[in-house]
């Protein structure tokens, strides 16, 4: 027998009464939708064990052993069980018994039918150890091989989850309504860990972000601001320091055998008509980086693991959405049924997923309700609008003519048939890994401005990076380390203690107060706070259709409308050069109604006027 020990499991205390058992998911809740959970038992010698529960409220109904002998998968049917603790029983061939004690817990009030993010909603995206810096004794842990170094653009600097609790009110007073992180789960690898997508555990979050019960509280402090959290999750790949890589479960478990066989990245051969079916292999099995190894997600154990830890993390932590890192990855089948269990146990969640093409087809492959050319499944909610991504920035940096310029905007919104639910696409003018929208314009504000009006009034639920709203670029670099530049005010004492990387900043410099932004980011800033107002005072204007007229001499003009008939609408005019334009040319849109007021400054018009506008403009009105 053992001796009864406090054992942590994937962060979460629990107690059993064995010295080296540990149970993967932590817990579980009772009336779930499925009546069945799978746990992974990790343990030495536990491979071979018999398994028995005592409860008369719960069976075994599988137990599974793999390669490895320190496994063993046990299904447990929990179609009556109750809210508390379950002892499992293992025996081994010498009859000696090991026990672990399992909880099953209360579900929230109303938790199945959670809203998750939706169109009348932004997000903010933050890279958490590049935001704020709020608890400087979690900077460096002991065991964490990669220490805090500001001075290294690719080098951990030390933000945290305590950063972004303490500066909800700067997110809030923004107009933000949802917070997106970069993962914030482990990753104990020797360098690079910073951005979080080589996890080394899915059930703990990083010790130098904080800890589980801190990311409870920040779901908790969010939502009471009217914040929703969006947990970013890999299903694509672990961080090589992963314990699976020093015992694997299972021969399959990892792809290529365990080892580094570079991925294509050509995500056409999921849709090639003329596919060899080798390359889709090449792109689905291979691995980012020899550091990043890729998971077989056509292993059942794999695939059941990854489904209900994301479950554990939406009912744990309260999320109100799920941001799938490069979702067209794993395996194809694993994906269908990865969104159709979570779309099942949470019917108004959000789920977004990464599909880095700018091919609308390949993109709106993947959402529900899409028209695809095969007989694929898919429950995924939403997809990031890499296309209109593009296109923006190609209409701004075009002169215009029949075909160039915002002709580039308007053909790619003509597409939007192929999708399930355009509106439910999540847009955005750059992210986390690529350069930001005023490095890619130019540096040009006049472009910044009419790029961010467009993100934050078109169809779709915007999202905005970290810093954009100051006019945070990277030029001169595509460095990732720089684009995920530290945030201004983030860190105690200004830039002072940081000369080699921000010789060039104003040490003094806070975007959270104001203090040393310059005349041009403060008004930035101010831009971006309106027009988050704007998505806040009427929401069923984001909620509704979009109706756009095709462009002309370089004037873009779009319409949001209520889904129902209502006395007021969206008017937004995008123009490039001076022009004086007549109201007329809208009488199709603006029949019925009176007049315009614009955003910016409140002044009127009849919308029998004309309108002189500047070049180079964005205007946005209230139609009444």
């Amino acid at each position: 027998m053992y001796t009864a020990v406090s054992l942590t499991l994937g962060g979460l205390s629990a107690q059993v009464l064995a010295s080296d058992i540990t149970v993967s998911p932590p817990n579980w809740w009772v009336d779930m939708k499925s009546p069945s959970v799978e746990l992974m038992l990790y343990g030495n010698d536990v491979a071979d064990d018999k398994v028995s529960v005592k409860s008369e409220h719960i069976k075994v109904e599988k137990v599974t052993a793999l390669d490895s002998k320190n496994y063993l998968f046990v299904t447990l049917n929990t179609t009556n069980v109750q809210a508390g603790d379950v002892t499992i029983v293992l025996t081994d061939d010498d009859r000696s018994e090991r026990e672990v004690v399992y909880s099953f817990k209360e579900r929230e009030l109303n938790a199945s039918s959670r809203e998750g993010f939706g169109p009348s909603d932004s997000i903010y995206l933050i890279a958490p150890d590049r935001f704020v810096n709020g608890d400087t004794s979690n900077d460096n842990i002991a065991g964490y091989a990669d220490k805090v170094d500001r001075t290294n653009a690719g080098g951990r600097h030390g933000g945290d989850i305590k950063g972004i609790v303490d500066n909800l009110d700067y997110i809030k007073e923004m107009g933000f309504t949802q917070v997106w992180t970069m993962p914030l789960l482990e990753n104990a690898m020797d360098k690079y860990s910073y951005h979080g997508y080589s996890t080394t555990d899915y059930y703990k979050i990083d010790p130098r972000f904080g800890t589980n019960e801190d990311y409870v509280a920040l779901s908790k402090a969010a939502n009471e601001k009217g914040i929703g959290i969006i947990m970013d999750m890999v299903l694509n790949h672990i961080g090589s320091n992963h314990q699976w890589m020093k015992d694997t479960p299972s021969l399959d478990w990892i792809n290529n055998e365990g080892k580094f066989i570079g991925t294509t990245h050509k995500r056409e051969t999921l849709h090639d008509p003329h596919l060899i079916e080798s390359d889709q292999r090449a792109f689905s099995d291979g691995w980012f980086v020899p550091t990043m190894p890729d998971l077989n997600q056509r292993n059942p154990h794999l695939a059941n693991y990854l489904i209900q830890n994301a479950i554990w993390w939406v009912e744990y932590a309260n999320l109100s959405g799920i941001r799938v890192d490069t979702f067209s990855y794993p395996d194809k089948a694993f994906l269908s049924a990865w969104t159709t269990r979570l779309m099942k146990e949470y019917p108004n969640f959000n789920i977004v997923g990464e599909e880095w093409s700018v091919n609308p087809a390949i993109t709106a492959y993947w959402q529900a309700g899409s028209h695809r050319h095969d007989d694929y499944v898919s429950a995924l909610p939403s997809v990031m609008d890499f296309p209109l991504q593009q296109a923006v920035v190609k209409a701004l940096g075009s002169d215009e003519s029949w075909n160039s310029g915002f002709i580039s905007i308007y053909e790619t919104l003509a597409t939007d048939f192929l999708y399930g639910d355009a509106n439910n696409l999540v847009v955005f003018p750059d992210n986390h890994d690529m350069s930001r929208i005023y490095t890619e314009l130019g540096q040009d504000l006049n472009k910044w401005n009419m790029a961010m009006t467009f993100f934050l009034t078109t169809r779709g639920i915007p999202q905005v990076f970290y810093g954009t709203e100051i006019l945070m670029d990277n030029t001169g670099t595509s460095d990732h380390g720089v684009i995920r530049t530290d945030f201004p005010g983030g860190w105690a004492g200004g830039d002072a203690d940081d000369e080699a990387m921000y010789k060039a900043r104003d040490k003094t410099k806070n975007a959270f107060t104001g203090k040393g932004l310059s005349d041009q980011e403060l008004w930035a800033q101010s831009r971006i706070k309106q027009l988050l107002s704007l998505r806040k005072a009427y929401p069923e204007f984001f909620e509704g259709s979009l109706k756009h007229f095709a462009p002309k001499e370089g004037v873009y003009t779009y319409f949001r409308l209520p889904e129902t008939p209502s006395d007021s609408m969206l008017m937004v005019i995008l123009n490039k050069k001076e022009t004086i334009l007549s109201l007329d040319n809208y009488s199709a849109m603006l029949s019925g109604f009176d007049q315009i007021k614009r955003l910016s400054d409140g002044k009127t018009w009849s919308v029998d006027d004309t309108l002189s506008l500047p070049a180079m403009s964005a205007n946005v009105f209230i139609v009444q």
